[in-house]
């Protein structure tokens, strides 16, 4: 399999985001599996790239990008103000203009996939990035009428019901159609993305103790456990709902292949105690394919050399495999004349995509011309 032409936007460029993409890029081996194409400036890299691993090929489409290279294409006019470990309105537009160009790329099929570096949504602007974090922002871009935020390592696949939302509104918005719809996008991700044949899910009560029986709430009982019902009856294997303590400390978790949380905390706070530093941030549902390590901007760490890569190299891996693991399952799917025609057109476009070669825009170190 041909190296996968992997979308990479910078993020905050004043967090660890450039930090980690050099690292993560500057292991040995990560080109022979992908081919990255990043959107942002060659400055933003030049306080981190020191030891001539990591060299950019300036490019101005994402189709020209060679195997073997890190491309880069620019993605603002002027120079943006770096002012690391700080949040910045600065920092915010090069994060959303970094994000619009390789959205635009992705949807217009020049990429593989998509990685996204942390942003910190306080300093996005709100004409340009309207949006309460990448999730909901590529779910609208993409054209999906939903999404999961779904967390993936290899101890643990988390979703949620609801996203970045008040935990004030969450009761009113855990609803039993969202809830099924819900489920039903985890398990055709299961299948289609992770290669799970016949995926079992468990399902989190909203409320402690799962209600006890109506006496701390009773919409496990009359929304949660219905939407549960309903997906078995479609052909789901779902089973819940369960107190969310007892699941997690218990290790219930470990016997099925996804969880679904009614809201942000209630899944990634295990999750992130669990697989911190080695988990992807995957967007299910969506026609292309986006992960995102599983940290934020960490402006305490920016200048410090202390950044793992490793979340973001998780996310580099995800990104390859679930494009494969699509590409199987499409091919399975189909009934075998499709498949066969479908698997040799495929191959063509990618040979025909394959940026030719290497440039001969090499460009120095980054920072050093």
């Amino acid at each position: 399999m041909d190296p996968l032409r992997i979308g990479i936007t910078v993020g905050d460029v004043n967090g660890i985001g450039p930090e980690v993409i050099v690292k993560a890029l500057s292991r040995r081996g990560i080109l022979e599996l992908v081919t990255p194409v990043i959107y942002a400036s060659e400055a933003v890299f030049a306080p981190y790239s020191t030891d001539g691993a990591f060299t950019l090929t300036f490019i101005t489409r994402a189709e020209e990008a060679g195997e073997g290279d890190i491309s880069l294409i620019s993605c603002w006019d002027q120079e943006v103000e770096l002012t690391p470990g700080q949040a910045t309105a600065a920092g915010g537009r090069a994060a959303a203009r970094s994000l619009e160009k390789a959205v635009a790329d992705l949807k217009e099929g020049h990429l593989d996939a998509l990685v996204t570096a942390p942003i910190n949504k306080s300093v996005m602007p709100k004409d340009d990035f309207p949006y309460p974090g990448h999730t909901e922002m590529l779910t609208q871009q993409l054209g999906a009428d939903e999404s999961l935020m779904f967390l993936v390592s290899d101890d643990l696949r988390v979703g949620v019901v609801t996203n970045h939302i008040p935990v004030s509104q969450v009761a009113g918005q855990v609803t039993q159609a969202k809830i099924l719809e819900k489920i039903k996008i985890m398990d055709a991700s299961l299948r289609a993305d992770f290669g799970i044949e016949k995926p079992l899910i468990g399902v989190l009560a909203l409320n402690p103790h799962a209600g006890d029986e109506g006496r701390i709430g009773t919409e496990d009982e009359k929304v949660v456990r219905p939407a549960v019902e309903q997906a078995k009856e479609a052909g789901i294997m779902a089973l819940g709902p369960y107190p969310a303590d007892g699941f997690f400390g218990s290790g219930k978790f470990k016997k099925f292949d996804a969880v679904l949380a009614m809201y942000h905390d209630q899944g990634l706070i295990p999750f992130k105690a669990l697989s911190f530093g080695k988990g992807v941030n995957f967007t299910a549902g969506l026609p292309a394919i986006r992960t995102s390590p599983d940290h934020g901007t960490a402006y305490d760490l920016v200048g410090k050399n202390q950044a793992s890569p490793d979340s973001f190299l998780a996310a580099l891996f995800l990104a390859r495999e679930t494009y494969l693991n699509r590409e199987r399952y499409e091919e399975d799917t189909a009934n075998p004349l499709e498949s066969r025609m479908h698997l040799v057109y495929k191959r063509k476009a990618r040979a025909g995509k394959s940026g030719g070669g290497k440039s001969d825009r090499k460009g120095s170190r980054s920072g050093k011309r």
